[in-house]
């Protein structure tokens, strides 16, 4: 078991949660704003302190926080932040440039690894990003809001790196605001709401009934043409 949380808590958000990942499994995280899907992550890094119960880690973790801008005038360029991102060995006095820029093409970055990252537009940060907590092959990546500023192109890429990250081992568990473009990818969702939380299948979870007793009123979710919306 690669992620483990016993009867967690972080008050008021959420508490009571059981959740157990494991290698190749894609985990989506859904719920409306405020009820805490960022510290969830938050508590797995150590960063956030649970009031209540365990979370248990093995294995490297590799975290894509939400997006912030990259100050314009930062003299750093995408490499800059790449490399410093991988393991320094002792006996060299950083990565090599190849592993650099391998790292920069495997998430379609390296046209702008010369860069300077406050230069660059959003989604080519967030591809930064990234290159970043891939660099590593973690065992849990840990990703928070990762298509944001992205087009459908690199989302889609996006979510197959997820789907083979997974699928070689890793287990991945994805903070996002909606589920489509994770659906031929995804194992599980676990749906954070004001009156509680529930895991499963994506079928089972997103149904107007489980919905409406999480959000505590009435709650439809609607599909067409392959998309799902909650209302």
């Amino acid at each position: 078991m690669i992620l483990q949380f016993n009867d967690a808590a972080v008050q008021p958000l959420w508490s009571g949660l059981d959740l157990a990942l494991d290698g190749g499994e894609i985990v989506c995280v859904l719920g409306p704003n405020g009820v805490g899907k960022s510290t969830l992550l938050r508590t797995i890094l150590g960063t956030q302190a649970l009031t209540h119960g365990s979370v248990t880690v093995n294995g490297r973790v590799g975290y894509i926080p939400q997006q912030s801008m990259f100050p314009q005038d930062l003299p750093v360029r995408s490499r800059d932040l790449v490399s410093l991102a991988m393991e320094h060995r002792v006996l060299r006095r950083g990565p090599r440039k190849e592993d650099v820029d391998n790292a920069l093409d495997r998430v379609g970055a390296l046209a702008f690894a010369d860069q300077r990252v406050g230069l660059l537009s959003g989604g080519q940060q967030q591809l930064v990003r990234h290159a970043q907590a891939l660099v590593n092959n973690p065992a849990l990546l840990l990703a928070d809001e990762p298509l944001l500023s992205l087009d459908i192109a690199r989302e889609r890429d996006t979510v197959t790196r997820f789907r083979t990250l997974a699928d070689n081992g890793a287990a991945v568990l994805c903070v996002t605001h909606s589920i489509n473009p994770f659906l031929d990818a995804v194992d599980r969702v676990l749906y954070l709401g004001p009156e509680g939380h529930v895991t499963g299948p994506v079928r089972e979870v997103m149904r107007s009934d489980v919905l409406s007793e999480l959000y505590g009123t009435h709650v439809d979710v609607v599909e067409a043409n392959g998309r799902m919306v909650v209302l």
